[in-house]
């Protein structure tokens, strides 16, 4: 593990170094023919006259898999034989997981029509429609992941989403891991296709003869799959265009350094490009916490190459301004007052409160979903929820009282902008 301190410079100096440093140690993991390759595969599906041909090839020679040979779509007989022949224990945790999940999801959903009624007489109401269809990606690769299976369907059932469809990467005998097609069954959905990458996301966002386009675009993924997402954002919703995954732990005086040591050892399991940053008051705690963790990754080779940035601040206020200007994804605070410190967190993904709240319980079975905001997106936006899935409409009833008020002043406006027509539209309807 490598490690770097950092002096106290103030809010803003502090957090800009410790940024430039996190790139400094990325900079070997750029893939220099990134975009090029990306213009290849969008332009692959983009432009084909046989999708599904165009994908199948792009799976074939990127996945290094057999799935060409069999369907893109996994057949619903393939999901349910995973989910009766899933490890009763697995079951119940999946069970567990999407019972908090969904329960978690429907406390964020407002299903009553916010309405109005103005002084003029005309009323407008807002109200929140699910889309018609969402395109979920289970990641594949490093590891299988049905949690982000459920983190991403879940929220979109509860928005009232009739069509879930997934993708998610097939292994090099062509097949889906059976976790994750358990994990698919276990939520109902019966669209699962076979294909990752980016790829799978320019399917879904511009549609196949096999593939139907979809609304919106869910899902955790690698570099290639956030270019996706990106490059499509304009023709589709997505969720968010997530980096690498992030920790920060704030520690107190009497913080297990143990503990913390394998909190950041588990998230350096997400990759070694995945920040880590401890910030204490105690230069003390530091040490420790330094000593435990650069052990603990010595005897695990997953995360050998980790990065970890340790921050010495004149307080725990400090350390909270330090991570609302840093945004971290997630945030541990060990302190004493760490349920008052939490009030004070304005940015960040998610914040684990106290000395038991390790980030592996948002990961699967907390209820909080795993799906959140990296690299500062924290500033504007949140975790993934309902709210993805749906979008507003507002609806306008002006009855001929309001449209006698508002009427001259839509005349004054839309002249002064220069839109005549606006205004005879609306002082027709005045005079009558």
């Amino acid at each position: 593990m490598k490690v770097k301190r950092f002096e106290w410079k103030g809010v803003a100096e502090t957090w800009r170094a410790v940024r430039c440093w996190e790139i400094e140690q990325r900079a070997g993991h750029i893939d220099e023919d990134f975009e090029e390759r990306m213009d290849r595969i969008e332009a692959a599906i983009r432009d084909s006259d046989d999708r599904d041909r165009a994908l199948l090839a792009l799976s074939a020679a990127l996945d290094a898999t057999e799935r060409p040979r069999l369907s893109l779509r996994v057949e619903e007989a393939e999901l349910k034989a995973a989910l009766a022949a899933l490890d009763a224990g697995i079951r119940e945790s999946l069970e567990l997981a999407a019972s908090n999940i969904r329960a978690v999801a429907e406390a964020q959903l407002d299903r009553d029509p916010q309405g109005i009624e103005l002084p003029q007489g005309q009323t407008v109401t807002v109200r929140q429609v699910p889309v018609e269809s969402a395109g979920i990606y289970a990641p594949g690769g490093r590891a299988a992941y049905p949690s982000s299976v459920l983190m991403c369907a879940i929220p979109a059932q509860v928005a009232g989403v009739e069509r879930v469809a997934m993708t998610t990467p097939p292994g090099p005998d062509g097949k889906v891991n059976p976790i994750v097609l358990a994990a698919a069954s276990l939520c109902g959905i019966e669209e699962v296709y076979a294909v990752g990458g980016a790829q799978a996301i320019f399917a879904l966002a511009y549609g196949t003869e096999t593939i139907d386009q979809v609304d919106v675009i869910a899902g955790p993924g690698s570099v290639w799959v956030r270019e996706a997402k990106s490059r499509v954002s304009d023709i589709v919703g997505i969720d968010s265009l997530a980096g690498p995954s992030e920790l920060m732990v704030i520690a107190g005086h009497d913080a297990n350094a143990e503990w913390i040591a394998l909190d950041l050892c588990a998230q350096a399991e997400h990759g070694e490009e995945s920040p880590l940053l401890v910030v204490a008051v105690e230069e003390h705690v530091l040490d420790a916490i330094e000593t435990a963790a650069v052990e603990a990754a010595a005897s695990r080779s997953s995360v050998r190459d980790a990065s970890l940035a340790l921050i010495q601040v004149p307080d725990a206020e400090a350390g909270v301004d330090l991570a609302n200007a840093y945004a971290p994804e997630h945030l541990e605070l060990i302190e004493e007052d760490a349920a008052l410190l939490a009030d004070k967190v304005t940015t960040a993904g998610c914040v684990f409160v106290g000395r038991y709240g390790a980030t592996a319980f948002g990961d699967y079975v907390a209820g909080s979903n795993h799906v959140l905001p990296t690299g500062r997106a924290g500033r504007f936006s949140g975790p993934l929820g309902p709210s993805v899935f749906r979008r507003r409409i507002s609806t306008v009833e002006v009855s001929a009282e309001a449209a006698a008020k508002l009427a001259p002043h839509v005349d004054t406006l839309a002249r002064a902008e220069g839109f005549p027509v606006h205004a005879e539209s609306a002082m027709i309807r005045a005079e009558s």
